[in-house]
């Protein structure tokens, strides 16, 4: 369910106790892993990261005057989600599998769709491989593969 709100600590406050801690330890993961030329904000109804047009002034290809997504972190009605969209570009699937596998590792079950992890607590995470593959995925990098990935460079 997308939010109306126009800025991230809105959206944390218009959130029930239990998962605004969730949300927020998942943000603090994330903005503690990111690189300078990502940055925060209101994006598709949710938390988004994101190439900022001063970083790639082309901008997101489905809509240019929205700037490259590069994650989200959303409440929705039955779970929250973790969006990484490096997990669904990841060139030839590395990413993902590198994901797949580290999250194993964790003993954690992993409720995941292409680009989207499902939780319904924060005990339910894994937040060192969240982290860990948040900087495994600086701003210059992900804005090749995107590029690589619309050209059909996959």
């Amino acid at each position: 369910m997308p939010s109306s709100v126009s800025t991230v600590d809105e959206y944390l406050a218009s959130l029930p106790e239990d998962r605004r801690t969730a949300i927020e330890a998942v943000r603090q993961v994330i903005l503690a892993n990111l690189d300078g030329g990502y940055a925060e904000g209101m994006s598709y109804g949710m938390i988004g990261y994101f190439v900022p047009h001063t970083v790639f002034p082309p901008g997101y290809h489905c809509n240019p005057k929205d700037p490259l997504p590069f994650a989200g972190l959303a409440s929705q009605k039955n779970h929250m989600s973790l969006y990484l969209m490096s997990l669904y570009l990841g060139g030839d699937g590395e990413e993902d599998k590198w994901f797949e596998t580290e999250w194993t590792k964790s003993g954690k079950k992993l409720d995941k769709g292409k680009a989207c992890v499902r939780f319904k607590k924060l005990a339910d995470l894994d937040l060192r491989v969240i982290g860990e593959a948040v900087r495994r995925m600086p701003s210059q990098r992900y804005i090749e593969l995107y590029q690589s990935v619309r050209k059909g460079k996959k």
